[in-house]
Parts: structure tokens; sequence; C-alpha cells
């Protein structure tokens, strides 16, 4: 959410910015907020100047009293009431405003970042760095789900009975491997100096709203019934919920954090070849890290993090590219946004493994975390990075990784997480 100070003095740059976003259609909502807003202020001030009144003829009431005209302070009383009752009505006008103005303002996307790339949608992404070689073996590549099997190393028919379409079991040494990864980003991002958390895995629909758009929320989140609660999609929410409302100290920053946490989405997988493996599935495991800063180092901190991700999947033997996300393929509250793909052999293309974003004060306005300043109370920025999400990591090892005989090498970085193992065998 952006700051209605904007949309008072320059509602031209918002309108710019929403047309770099081809959303054309939310033009309007600009001068409805801007009207809307207006007559919020108007209300405002008529309601403090009747406040004035009402209290400066409480005053005489007072004193008529004393001088026994009983009769001039009934009268007095009476305009003292109605007054109050005008006040009451303004009041309770202001208040349908500030929803109507902050239901509006929640779907007009932040301002972009100067260097994003403008482009409609995610073809539109600019490749920037690449980081590894991209190759292709000698031999053909199976589709990861007929490696793991060979290993006997997952079973989504089992799963399918117990939960349906989109989930897996994962067994053996491949489910060791699976978290081996997940420990190792762990282990990674806390020499990098970030605090590890474990949140929770259900949040409430107001910390939903503040760290995401609707649409966003309708197409991932599952709602559980009854509750006020949702399952994360990422361990992100919880993690800037956690300051939701909070005051923090200028010494407090920068907040680091790197969270674990099993992650829960609607996507299904009617992608072809993709609905047997595990590319798109309901349930996976993720390493999170989020930063909250002064919003001047926010975009240095951008760049320390999409590049740890870089790193983990390098130590992995895997390469990867960096993706400048373009402004049609960016969510209305980032300001800038990368995703880190890794090297396919089998496919011989890149795939997302990774979106490392950062949100300006979008998210902190709309949860309310604010900095005690010297000079008053101001947003943090916040941002957000997939250190190692798997399945989706997983993938990318076993391709990388998988030799002529359908084995699978070990990472070095991973062995001592496999018990010093360095391969999966028949």
């Amino acid at each position: 959410m952006i700051d209605i100070k904007l949309i008072r003095e320059n509602p031209d740059l918002v309108k710019e910015n929403i047309r770099k976003k081809f959303q054309d259609e939310k033009l309007v909502i600009v001068d409805e907020v801007k009207k809307l807003d207006e007559e919020a202020r108007e209300l405002q001030t008529k309601a403090d100047s009747l406040r004035a009144l009402r209290n400066s003829k409480s005053k005489e009431i007072g004193g008529l009293m004393r001088q026994g005209l009983k009769a001039e302070a009934e009268e007095v009383k009476a305009a003292v009431k109605n007054i109050g009752d005008e006040i009451e009505e303004c009041e309770k006008r202001e208040e349908e405003l500030k929803v109507l103005i902050r239901d509006k303002m929640l779907v007009i996307p932040n301002i972009l970042d100067a260097s994003v790339p403008i482009g409609k949608d995610d073809s539109e992404n600019v490749e920037v760095q690449r980081f590894g070689e991209a190759y292709q073996p000698a031999f053909d590549i199976p589709h990861h789900a007929d490696i793991i099997n060979a290993l006997k190393g997952m079973d989504k028919e089992a799963a399918g009975r117990t939960s349906g379409e989109g989930f897996y079991y994962l067994l053996g040494d491949i489910a060791r491997l699976h978290e081996a990864m997940i420990a190792y980003a762990r282990d990674y991002m806390i020499k990098q100096g970030f605090t590890y958390a474990i949140p929770p895995f259900m949040i409430h629909a107001g910390v939903v709203t503040g760290v995401m758009s609707f649409p966003e929320m309708e197409a991932m989140m599952y709602k559980i019934e009854g509750e006020d609660l949702y399952l994360i999609g990422t361990s992100e929410h919880s993690m800037i919920g956690k300051f939701q409302g909070q005051m923090l100290r200028k010494d407090e920053l920068p907040i680091r954090m790197t969270s674990y946490s099993p992650c829960f989405r609607k996507e299904g997988g009617s992608h072809g070849l993709e609905e047997r493996g595990l590319y798109r599935v309901h349930q996976f495991e993720k390493q999170e890290m989020i930063v909250l800063c002064e919003p001047e180092d926010s975009m240095k901190y951008y760049e320390d993090m999409w590049r740890y991700t870089v790193e983990v999947f390098r130590n992995l033997d895997i390469p990867v590219r960096q993706l400048e996300c373009c402004s049609g393929d960016l969510a209305d509250l980032k300001v800038k946004s990368c995703d880190i793909e890794a090297w396919s052999p089998r496919q011989q293309k890149y795939f997302e493994v990774g979106s490392c974003s950062n949100l300006g004060d979008a998210q902190a306005r709309r949860l309310g975390i604010r900095v005690k300043g010297e000079k008053g109370n101001y947003f943090v920025h916040t941002l957000n990075n997939t250190v190692l999400a798997s399945p989706r990591g997983l993938i990318a090892l076993i391709e990388n990784n998988v030799n002529e005989d359908g084995s699978i090498r070990i990472p070095k970085v991973l062995q001592p997480y496999m018990g010093g193992q360095e391969v999966i065998t028949k």
C-alpha cells in the first residue's frame, strides 16, 4: 500500500506507475481515492470545528446556571446535544470513508524502482547473468520422477490415496537428501548472521492481507474452515507478521532472520509430464530469509539476499541464472524482484527455484511496523527471499548430479548431513 500523500500531491506519478504495470483499469481508482480523501479531510475539519463549538457552548451552561438563567441554559444544552449529534454523523461518515479509501488503496500497486524493466508479463523478464556452466551430459537424463522411482525414493500413488493429487511420500535416501538440502541452507544462512526461526504455520486473515494482495491470497492459500486461520504459503508471511503493530528502535535494525517451514499452496499440477513428478505440488518445505531495515538500506540488502541463494545452489553443483522480473510480472506490493532459476539439463532450459523481493514500506504500512526516529516515526522496508525450496531444489540437484547408471552424486556440502555418504545408488 502506497502513502496516500502520493495521491494527494502527485496523482500523475501514481497513474504512470499503474500504466507501467499494464493495469489501466485501475487508473480510475486514483481519482476515486483522491475524491474520497478530500471528503474525509473536509469532514475532519468540520468535526473539529464542531467540537470546538461544543466545548465553548458547554462552558456557557455553567455560567448561565450560576446566574439562575435556567431556561437559557436549557436552550444551550439542547444546542450542545444537536452539535453532538452532528459530530457523531461526521465521525460515522469519516469511518466509512476510511474503510472505502483503505480498500481502494490496497489494490493500487506499489511504486516500482526505476531499474525495473517494463514488460507485460513473465515472457518479458530479463536475464541478467549466469552462474556456472549450463551443460548437457553425453547421456539422456530421464524425468526426475523416473530417477527417484528407480531409487525407490517416492510414492505418489499412496499419497493420492491418503491426500489426493499434488501430494507425495519421499522415502529412504531421497527423503534424507531432501532434508539435507534444507538443513544445509539453514546452516548457511546462520553463518551469514541471520537468526534462525521456526514460525507458526497458520496465520490470521489480517496478517495475510498485510503481506500480500487479495488476488494472490485467493489463488494460493488454504483457509481453515470455521476459523480465522490460513495455512501459510511461505514462512515470509508469518515472519513479517511477527512484527505487526510494533514500534521498533533504530538500533534494532536491520532485523535479519532465516526461517524453516512447510508451505501449502493450492496450485495443482496439470502441466503435462510435470503432473507425475514433484514440480507443482500442494505441499513443500522451504528455508526462507527476511530483512527489516532502514529505507535507504533496502536495495543493498536486496543485492546481498539474491546472491546468497546463488551461492547455495552453486555449492550444490547446480548452474543458475538471475532473471530480473519486469513490471507486469511483479506482484502489486513489490518494488523490485528477481527470480533465481536452476538449469535443467533434461529440458535444456532454466526453471524457477527462488524469488527475491524488495517490498519497500508496503507491508510495513499495511501491518503498522514502524521505527521510532529522532525526527518522527516512519515505516521500515521489508524484503524476502527463498534460500532453498524443495522439492524444486531437489529436482535441480538430481538432474545436475545424476550419473548414467541412475545413481546420484551427493555434493560435498551435503555429505556431512548424509552420514558421509557420497552417492545414492539403486
